[in-house]
């Protein structure tokens, strides 16, 4: 159709999408191109429109473009336009989520930190300093997208306003109205806005708003017809839309690997489509793969970072390869309409690249770096590793240096939004008897690692341990590595703002004269340290933050890979300045970081860079697999429900 004839409507008579005037339903599948390297987006768009669907669902996550107030970024990974312009390429429709809060288990739910520089802002409401923001955003954003629009000639058939709005607990109308006349201002007139929630009552009084169209998500296991009665509440007429039907689960730190077995998927999937149902999956969900590390959290009584692997047990697995699960929803849809003709594109080519070890420069024998390893040699690779504490090297991941500050201040009010920050102070008096360090409730947000003269101590945690007995001298110095785990990306007030929101005590006499170091460890490391220049670590031992590099060669390939951490505690991988994220060996379930086979090198060595923040094995080693491990550590798998 040309442009002009191009329509994309709502048939309230009919219950069902008119697209170019026929009657239309659209199979969708989500995926997050933020979360995909860019060199991998065709391959998982194909396997999505191989798999017999005619649409996707992608989020645009506000804060992964605009990083700072009016900064914006939208080169690489971030090219959002281009993405869609591939989806077009590909025959594939859209369903557009452009927030401003998208959820998505994202740092924040998409909403950038830097919110928060206002202490006393209200988000997701009225309040006008979010809403300034808000618009300046969409101003940015929705130009891009206008002329991607269905009827403009694009592929855009619908776009969704908010998230879920109806489970926060705000339920702030005049905000969706607001929002309801941006959309409109930007994107015009003809554009089918809509909005999702659960299928609670309150949540879709909440949530909906009239011009706005109502859908609903739920998962397998959900009486259909029921579901859908919760939507025909809101919704008398129209087309039945399950926005969100969870192919799977997402894990979080400590808990186990959630599973969702295919033929309960597919016998909800039909389900669905016997009714006439348009549906969007979660099908392709990956892993986040950005420069810095992107999982959010949920507030469930308590606070729950999601792992650094977003595989979801998803239809296409987070390197992309097709699932038992995803040939069983390719045979539901056959029941429906036909299927593309021609084979599904394969599994992509992994390899295990074995052992790569990581030790003390000091302890280095001569010939460690001798010529490049190759797999088939069966040992561990002769290579140049080096070693760091953290705290001696606060001169090059704080270049500014510190501030200085008589009580704590939050990562917010020092403009930090990820990563880490170091606060430093003395001792004030001696402490020969063991004394108790401690934090008011909920103010270590959300890891604190403790040294005492270097030494490390333990950990603080977040609704967890908040106290330690220490002994030391006056002038002593102790230090306090903070780390956000990511902002609450649903579940809660989002508000969540990191670092010590409060003063660390000394049985119960509050600490003061603060020097504080917030670190840009990810710029430190994509900028070529440590391995342009590390210095010989001055203090041994491997307990406590500390930094771990090595360097190995592929035999002649780039295939993805899967890191394994035997015998380490927690924390980060680089590989060629790229983060790969969180590994949390001890607390689990997963155990092992996807490596695409794009961050690697040819004919060249490949950095690795790893900081260990409890502290590593007496030989630290990494362990490359050509397959992922993700429920090592709790043995057992439970089955999402919701």
């Amino acid at each position: 159709a040309s442009p002009s004839a191009r329509s994309f409507q709502l048939d309230y008579e009919h219950n069902c999408f008119l697209k170019d005037g026929a009657p239309f339903r659209y199979i969708s599948g989500s995926i997050h191109y933020a979360r995909v390297p860019r060199p991998a987006w065709r391959d998982r768009l194909l396997k999505m429109y191989m798999s017999g669907l005619s649409a996707v669902q992608v989020y645009v996550p506000w804060n992964y473009h605009e990083t700072l107030p009016g900064v914006y970024d939208f080169t690489g990974n971030r090219d959002v336009e281009a993405f869609l312009d591939l989806t077009a390429e590909l025959g594939l429709l859209v369903i557009l989520r452009p927030g401003p809060y998208i959820c998505a288990e994202w740092e924040m739910g998409g909403l950038p930190a830097w919110l928060l520089w206002k202490p006393d802002i209200i988000l997701r409401t009225s309040d006008p300093a979010y809403l300034a923001a808000v618009d300046s955003w969409l101003h940015i954003l929705l130009p891009k997208i206008k002329p991607r629009l269905y009827h403009n000639g694009g592929n855009i058939i619908s776009v969704q306003v908010e998230n879920e709005y109806g489970s926060y607990y705000a339920c702030d109308q005049g905000y969706l109205r607001h929002l309801l006349g941006s959309f409109r201002a930007l994107l015009g007139s003809e554009v089918l806005l809509f909005t999702t929630d659960s299928t609670r009552a309150e949540e879709l009084r909440c949530g909906t708003l009239q011009g706005l169209y109502a859908t609903i998500d739920f998962g397998p296991g959900s009486n259909v017809t029921e579901a859908f009665g919760a939507q025909r509440r809101v919704e008398p007429k129209g087309p039945l839309v399950n926005s969100e039907y969870y192919t799977g689960w997402l894990d979080y730190w400590g808990e186990a690997h959630a599973s969702t077995s295919a033929a309960w998927v597919a016998q909800g999937l039909e389900d669905m489509l016997q009714l006439g149902a348009s549906i969007n999956m979660q099908v392709s969900p990956f892993l986040q793969l950005t420069s810095l590390p992107w999982p959010g959290a949920d507030y469930k009584d308590q606070y729950k970072p999601v792992t650094t692997s977003y595989d979801y047990d998803a239809p296409l697995s987070e390197a992309g390869d097709p699932t038992e699960k995803l040939f069983a929803i390719r045979t539901v849809i056959s029941k429906f309409q036909p299927l593309p003709v021609g084979p599904m594109p394969p599994a992509t080519p992994k390899y295990a690249y074995g052992w790569v070890a990581l030790r003390k420069v000091s302890a280095c024998p001569e010939g460690c770096a001798a010529p490049a390893w190759h797999c088939s040699t069966g040992q561990h690779p002769p290579l140049s590793l080096q070693y760091a504490d953290l705290l001696d090297v606060l001169d090059v991941l704080c270049p500014s240096g510190p501030i200085q500050s008589q009580f704590p201040l939050t990562f917010e009010a020092l403009k930090q939004a990820h990563g880490f920050v170091v606060y430093h102070t003395q001792l004030p008096r001696d402490v020969l008897d063991p004394a108790t360090l401690g934090a008011a409730p909920h103010s270590i947000c959300d890891r604190g690692y403790v040294m005492l003269q270097k030494e490390y101590q333990g950990t603080l945690e977040r609704d967890g341990q908040t106290t330690l007995n220490v002994t030391g001298r006056a002038g002593d110095t102790l230090d306090v590595l903070l780390e956000n785990m990511g902002r609450i990306s649903f579940g809660a007030n989002s508000s969540d703002f990191k670092g010590l929101l409060g003063n660390l005590s000394l049985n119960s006499r509050p600490l003061s004269n603060w020097l504080i170091y917030p670190l840009a460890i990810d710029t430190a490391v994509q900028q070529g340290w440590p391995h342009a220049a590390l210095p010989e670590s001055s203090s041994g031992g491997r307990v406590g933050p500390a930094f771990y590099t090595g360097t190995f060669e592929t035999p002649g390939i780039a295939w993805d890979t899967f890191v394994k951490f035997p015998g380490w505690s927690k924390g980060l991988l680089w590989i060629n300045g790229f983060n790969l994220g969180r590994y949390w060996t001890r607390r689990g379930p997963q155990q092992t970081l996807f490596v695409p086979g794009s961050v690697l090198h040819v004919g060249r060595p490949n950095n690795i860079t790893v900081l260990e923040l409890e502290g590593a094995p007496p030989t630290p080693l990494l362990l490359f697999l050509d397959r992922p491990l993700y429920n090592r550590t709790l043995g057992r798998s439970t089955t999402a429900t919701e």
